[in-house]
């Protein structure tokens, strides 16, 4: 029987494509190399890769970092990735948080209403949705060892000097878009994050021998 690699949906595969990987500034890819190195490490020695994502609130950028980098391991068939988020306290996944990852081309379905609902996103037909919501980072949803802390905010950082059961601790910031929340300029700034950081994750899913 021929077997075959499931794709991702193909507006997502396209922008994948039109990332500008190659020109990260040298002081970024200096920045994003601790993460290769975990993720190479795990990688050679056939283990699982486990990367948590926190920020302050779990409701934008560390939900785009997990959601991209679990998309780009598939991408570049890096195995044994799982990917969460979490923050030093839970609110809710703000709404253009879903609506710019749906105008790239996720599936999101919403299978929770309520204060902080849950979302199930889908990169892949035939792959397991990740499940998008609100939570701390030590969340019974997320590891509670072996695992890299990837830390997406200056206020996580300063607010989680020490990460229980974190193999790493890895800062890699990004400027908030919430700045822009309820102006003109929200759906373009969304969406500048949203690639920014998928350009990020693809650039360090890329760089895997395996």
């Amino acid at each position: 029987m021929m077997s075959f690699k499931t794709k991702l949906f193909s507006k997502i595969e396209n922008t994948i494509r039109s990332l500008d990987v190659e020109n990260i500034s040298l002081e970024r890819k200096t920045t994003l190399q601790p993460i290769v190195d975990f993720i190479q490490n795990k990688t050679t020695n056939d283990q699982q890769i486990r990367l948590n994502f926190i920020c302050t609130h779990n409701s934008r950028r560390s939900h785009l970092s997990q959601i991209w980098a679990q998309t780009a391991a598939y991408y570049y068939n890096i195995k044994n990735v799982t990917c969460y988020s979490g923050g030093t306290e839970s609110t809710a996944l703000f709404p253009a948080v879903a609506t710019t990852l749906m105008q790239i081309g996720f599936q999101i379905k919403t299978i929770c209403v309520g204060n902080n609902p849950i979302y199930a996103i889908n990169y892949s037909e035939n792959e397991l949705p990740i499940i998008g919501f609100s939570k701390t980072y030590d969340d019974d949803f997320n590891p509670k060892s072996e695992f890299a802390a990837v830390l997406t905010c200056s206020q996580a950082d300063g607010g989680c000097p020490f990460i229980a059961g974190a193999e790493k601790r890895i800062i890699v910031t990004y400027q908030d878009p919430k700045v822009f929340d309820h102006t003109p300029q929200q759906q373009d700034q969304y969406k500048e994050r949203s690639l920014q950081i998928a350009t990020e994750m693809c650039y360090v899913f890329s760089q895997i021998k395996s």
